[in-house]
């Protein structure tokens, strides 16, 4: 995928589809904007869709297994690279999860739709966390259902992206790996937590896209290094940036 087919407040916040060349044009540097970022992230699974309690109840436990051990890891260690004088990063955990059943649409679902839909688990679902200066929400969803954001959809131009509601509802939403563009030759498993990780890293460093850290030729930390990846604590993980080392680690 080429970043120039999305408007630019859309292409920053994306997993791209698969590609064998970095996507980094000029020498990658990132720069703080002055937004805020998760020091100690708290990641609130949502999936949604019937099929996260039945034919994908296994894939879910994963991904909340990944959460826990990921958010405990060197990950968050290497992250501490983007400290400021307000923000530590750190250790984080998984905050909790729901599967929820109803309310999906078939096909097809914009971002807008899923920005209405949170804002509503959180304003009236018992016991849904509310939303913190570390809270993420990861929203996934099952095979079948594409998710259509500034004129792009996923599994065509996306794998998955983070994004903000305001300035202190953080997200992230992954849809199903369910095409070549965004599995290339990894299991759907593999996929799942190498996008994950990629849009961690970057709600982490950049929670409100292009306010944290970011490169204005190249995008957000994990942008630089998509389709790279490495093996941590069991799990596939993509590489990220770091300017200390002028290389994705």
């Amino acid at each position: 995928m080429k970043l120039k087919a999305f408007p630019l407040s859309e292409s920053i916040k994306v997993v791209p589809i698969y590609h064998d060349k970095s996507l980094a044009t000029t020498p990658a540097k990132l720069t703080y904007r002055g937004g805020p970022l998760l020091a100690n992230a708290e990641v609130y699974t949502i999936f949604w869709g019937a099929s996260w309690s039945t034919t994908l109840s296994s894939l879910a436990n994963t991904i909340n297994k990944f959460f826990t051990a990921i958010l405990q890891s060197s990950l968050m260690t290497q992250m501490s690279e983007y400290n400021t004088t307000k923000y530590k990063i750190g250790n984080g955990k998984l905050k909790g999860t729901t599967t929820i059943t109803t309310g999906l649409p078939a096909t097809l679902i914009t971002d807008t739709q899923i920005q209405a839909q949170l804002s509503k688990w959180i304003k009236s679902t018992k016991n849904f966390p509310q939303p913190g200066a570390n809270t993420l929400y990861f929203i996934y969803l099952p095979n079948g259902v594409s998710v259509s954001m500034g004129g792009s959809k996923s599994c065509s131009s996306f794998c998955g992206y983070h994004n903000a509601i305001g300035q202190n509802i953080y997200y992230a939403v992954m849809p199903y790996p369910g095409c070549s563009g965004c599995r290339s030759t990894l299991s759907v498993t593999d996929a799942v937590t190498g996008t994950s990780s990629h849009e961690l890293c970057e709600a982490i460093t950049d929670p409100i896209p292009g306010s944290g850290w970011y490169d204005d030729n190249n995008g957000e930390i994990g942008d630089i290094c998509a389709w790279k990846f490495k093996t941590l604590v069991g799990y596939n993980v993509q590489l990220e940036w770091s300017n200390k080392q002028n290389k994705c680690v």
